[in-house]
């Protein structure tokens, strides 16, 4: 059985507008028979989905994104299964925004972890069921604090990310009662830390140790729009920044969307693909991706090098060996 990780899918503005002119399969280009041969993909959605034009307000905020409630499609042509919405666009249009957004994706069947009516549901866990296999998802954010959900307000699930914080002991709690939901493999999705930073901080690693060794099996990390290392830790893998997979790919200096930053490539990526049998995690194979331009497409020939070699140079410090293979990078994991 095979999950496939993707990082942030930001489906307004621009991708939006190409929906009347363009199927839902089109954008994801030579990479939709990988995801769609999957068992289950997961992401960060970075927007809401929703037809409300009235942006938040209430404190500055230099981007809006919202997807028309049609960019639905989008996930459903690619096997998207679940979607993490702890980030810092969920309430870019207010609560009406994240609203619409939970009742498009319960329309489409796609679960969905990390925001809610009130902190209760933010917080709430995702169970997956999967063919051999059910999989628990929590979903948290420390980014966009004035978007942190309430006994009675809408938002998301807003942590702290700290060696000690609180938060540790909620993401156990939260561990102990997907094992007893029947839950054989535990993700914890992490949107976390500034843009643009190829390594994590340290606080960050620290939190993510902890992670493991309070249950989680895989923390899928989110937030950079570029791709960091990855770590093998007591029998878990930590995926500290899947990176951008879909965005507008707009120009900071052209007033648009995602900041571009010189020698920062958020245009390379991967699929990042969990191999589990009899319930464990057995493998991740690594396929490098490039994001621009569209169609999203498979890196090859010297891009496909150059990808690869990142990934070992921002791994090596972490101790993560990796195999060379025709479609990319793959490593075990240990129990």
């Amino acid at each position: 059985m095979t999950i496939a990780f993707l990082g942030d899918l930001m489906l307004g503005r621009r991708v939006s507008k190409l929906l009347p002119y363009k199927p839902p399969e089109w954008i994801w280009g030579d990479v939709l028979p990988i995801l769609r041969r999957a068992d289950a993909v997961l992401a960060n959605l970075e927007c809401p989905i929703t037809s409300n034009d009235l942006p938040w307000s209430r404190t500055w905020k230099a981007f809006h994104f919202r997807a028309v409630p049609e960019a639905v499609s989008l996930l459903q042509c690619a096997n998207v299964r679940f979607v993490s919405l702890a980030n810092n666009h969920i309430l870019d249009f207010n609560a009406t925004g994240l609203l619409d957004t939970l009742r498009h994706l319960d329309d489409a069947g796609i679960l969905h972890a990390g925001a809610g009516r009130n902190s209760e549901e933010a917080a709430a866990p995702a169970l997956l069921d999967l063919p051999s296999l059910r999989a628990g998802i929590i979903a948290a954010t420390d980014t966009m604090r004035s978007f942190r959900s309430g006994p009675e307000r809408p938002g998301a699930n807003f942590i702290e990310i700290e060696p000690q914080s609180p938060a540790l002991d909620q993401i156990a709690a939260s561990v102990n009662a997907l094992r007893l939901d029947g839950a054989g493999l535990i993700i914890l999705s992490l949107h976390w830390g500034p843009n643009m930073r190829p390594r994590p901080r340290e606080r960050f690693r620290r939190f993510a140790r902890a992670a493991i060794e309070v249950g989680v099996d895989i923390v899928h990390g989110h937030s950079a729009h570029v791709f960091q290392g990855i770590e093998c830790y007591k029998g878990g893998v930590i995926l500290y920044d899947t990176g951008n997979f879909i965005d507008d790919h707009w120009n900071f200096w052209n007033f648009g969307g995602y900041w571009n930053f010189p020698f920062r490539h958020d245009d390379w990526t991967f699929v990042f693909l969990a191999d589990v049998a009899q319930r464990r995690l057995t493998r991740f194979r690594l396929i490098p991706v490039r994001t621009r331009p569209w169609p999203v497409s498979l890196a090859v020939g010297a891009t496909h090098a150059a990808i690869t070699r990142r990934m070992e140079s921002l791994s090596a410090p972490s101790g993560t060996q990796f195999l060379r293979t025709a479609e990319g990078l793959e490593f075990q994991v240990a129990r």
